[in-house]
């Protein structure tokens, strides 16, 4: 397996058939975006097939319009035995102007599976700079947050009979 590559950037232009009827992309089209990139990166990392366990606090910040150039903008922040905490970010601009403008940020955390689909364990990264050392321990943050979130959620699960 060659070495790890931590972060991935899509680029594409923004086309007719991803707007809402308000005239601009809509949001389902730049979530599968942001998955198509969570996926690159972490495959990337793993070296493995990967699958999509969590996309969380996602923020749509600015509209992205038809023809806009995106850049969809995926590094891995922590990574677990088999699961990595990817943050993404995306920007648009005028193809003409390349003023880039930030649009929508999220974390997605991604699981690499073997063949039957059980988690496979995967290289860790072990955060060197500052800002990768703030990321990362942002992401344990999050993660004490997802627990107590998915406790108080519970009560909307239901409860076989």
């Amino acid at each position: 397996m060659s070495e790890p590559k931590r972060d991935v950037t899509l680029r594409f232009l923004a086309e007719p058939q991803d707007v809402n009827f308000g005239g601009k992309v809509h949001g389902g089209a730049v979530m599968k975006w942001i998955d198509l990139a969570a996926y690159a990166c972490s495959a990337g990392w793993s070296g493995r097939y990967c699958v999509t366990a969590y996309a969380g606090g996602i923020q749509f910040v600015a509209p992205i319009h038809v023809g806009n150039l995106v850049e969809v903008s995926a590094k891995v922040i922590y990574t677990g035995k088999s699961s990595m905490h990817v943050a993404i970010e995306v920007n648009a601009c005028d193809p003409k102007s390349l003023n880039r403008r930030h649009t929508t940020h999220c974390i997605v955390i991604m699981v690499a599976v073997d063949e039957s689909g059980h988690p496979i364990n995967i290289p860790q990264w072990v955060p060197e700079t500052d800002e990768d050392k703030k990321q990362h321990q942002t992401a344990i943050k999050l993660m004490e947050m997802r627990k107590q979130i998915s406790e108080e959620m519970q009560i909307y699960i239901p409860k076989n009979k």
